[in-house]
């Protein structure tokens, strides 16, 4: 009998996309699964196996919100999910052609700095909300 491969201690990386505008961010609502239905998150997603990092977070907001967008520098530090199974890690990333459309999501809003604490963040993304401000400020 051959042994199965054990992928359970492998660090899953989910990737999230500030997305920047005019120097505002879209922020995206949940929709499910229910217990995180109505907080706020950047869009991403996991990184499949043979995928950057990069190259996940275009994928996935082209299939979140139907638009191609351009990475540009990590946001914050690593943030530790699900007990230690996963680390989210976050980048600005500018829309270099589509307009967002609610695919995924129940509603999305393009949030200045100073409004950034009127929606509520899933826990993970707290951080990457406090580390955002200055990103923001910079014309890209």
């Amino acid at each position: 009998m051959s042994a199965v491969p054990n992928f359970s201690s492998e660090i899953r990386i989910i990737v999230g996309a500030a997305i920047i505008a005019d120097g505002r961010v879209l922020a995206c609502e949940r929709s499910e699964p229910a217990e995180v239905a109505g907080r706020w998150e950047f869009p991403g997603g996991k990184v499949e196996p043979g995928e950057t990092e990069h190259d996940a977070l275009v994928r996935e907001c082209e299939e979140e919100l139907g638009v191609v967008v351009e990475v540009g520098e990590r946001v914050g530090q690593d943030v530790m999910l699900g007990h230690g199974r996963a680390v989210l890690k976050v980048y600005t990333a500018r829309l270099v052609e589509g307009i967002p459309q609610l695919i995924e999501h129940a509603e999305f809003r393009w949030l200045a700095a100073h409004e950034l604490h009127t929606v509520p963040w899933l826990p993970a993304d707290a951080p990457i909300v406090a580390a955002l401000p200055k990103f923001m400020n910079d014309p890209a």
